[in-house]
């Protein structure tokens, strides 16, 4: 385990890099939004490449981040106009993606310095959000823990609140197994455990409507390429450029989803304890599609969808997620 100074934030904040590593992995992790900025892995020749995408500096992560590696929050995704109710109680959240309110605000947790400390290879991540930052109610104390063991790493959130409120915590890393990071992940083998994904209106809100992925392009119980029906004649693909989209997970299983790239060998499974995973294909990157996001969660805009269940964290309901990638190495 190693701390490293990394930067100055434009407000004089400093930035610390922490090093996570063992023989199968080295991740490297900013307390600047909880950033992964690498992830070290051998693939099956024996060749160490970075697996997950980034940039070298801290200013390009305060100035033009499609959300790189990051925690995303306090709720991850999209929360229509901005707007939702607590028990008649009106709130209004910051707008900073179009109409709506998306991934924590213009100062989410993806722009915050986090307290970080090192033990037992993990790196534990605090940050107290202060009643009405960004427009949410409750002061919030989160915590994520990332550890290292072996193959695996997961991810732990939690958070603790002295006010009725909403959260939805996940990371925003895009991955491609090629270590090529400039290369499409189109080729690149996809499993998810889902029989339906939620439809999206015109500005990538759930509606509350559910469909089932049989006989769709958003099919990946038997494992495809991510590429193979990208480009389909599909209302919901052509609306979102790819997909966007979360999938509701069968919960049938321990590993849910699986990410397979052939030529390197490399793999990643997915564990989770949340309900939806967000398929997000890089669509506005540039160039595009040159890395995936697995965004495991409770369903984005939970609050103001019909027919879900409206969560609503307190002081006697803590906020709890867990979520484990594995990787493997496929001779």
């Amino acid at each position: 385990m190693e701390k490293s100074y990394y930067g100055k934030t434009e407000t004089g904040e400093v930035v610390y890099k922490y090093t996570l590593k063992n023989e199968y992995l080295e991740i490297c992790i900013l307390n600047y939004g909880g950033i992964i900025t690498e992830i070290l892995m051998p693939d099956k020749f024996g060749n160490i490449d970075n697996i997950v995408l980034g940039f070298n500096t801290l200013k390009e992560y305060e100035d033009k981040s499609p959300y790189f590696g990051c925690i995303t929050g306090r709720n991850a995704g999209r929360i229509s106009k901005g707007l939702f109710s607590i028990n008649g109680k009106k709130f209004s959240l910051a707008i900073n993606n179009g109409e709506n309110h998306i991934h924590g605000g213009i100062m989410g947790l993806d722009k915050k310095v986090w307290d970080g400390k090192l033990e037992n290879n993990q790196l534990i991540l605090t940050y107290f959000s202060k009643d009405r930052e960004e427009g949410y109610p409750g002061n919030v104390y989160f915590k994520v823990i990332y550890t290292l063991k072996e193959n695996e790493f997961t991810i732990q959130y939690e958070a603790t609140t002295d006010m009725e409120t909403i959260i939805n915590l996940t990371n925003h890393t895009y991955f491609n197994l090629t270590g090529d990071l400039s290369k499409e992940i189109l080729s690149q083998e996809l499993y998810i455990d889902s029989d339906y994904f939620s439809e999206l209106d015109g500005t990538s809100i759930p509606t509350g409507k559910f469909i089932k992925v049989e006989n769709t392009p958003f099919d990946f119980k038997n494992p495809k390429f991510i590429g193979k029906d990208i480009a389909a004649n599909y209302e919901q693909l052509i609306s979102a450029k790819g997909y966007d989209h979360p999938f509701i997970l069968n919960k049938n299983r321990s590993v849910e989803i699986v990410v397979k790239e052939h030529s390197t060998g490399r793999a990643v499974e997915v564990e989770t304890d949340q309900k939806v995973v967000v398929l997000y294909t890089g669509n506005y990157l540039s160039p595009p599609r040159c890395g995936f996001c697995l965004e495991t969660q409770n369903l984005p805009n939970y609050i103001n969808t019909p027919n879900w269940e409206h969560t609503i964290y307190s002081n006697e309901i803590p906020y709890r997620a867990k979520t484990t990638y594995r990787f493997k190495i496929e001779r």
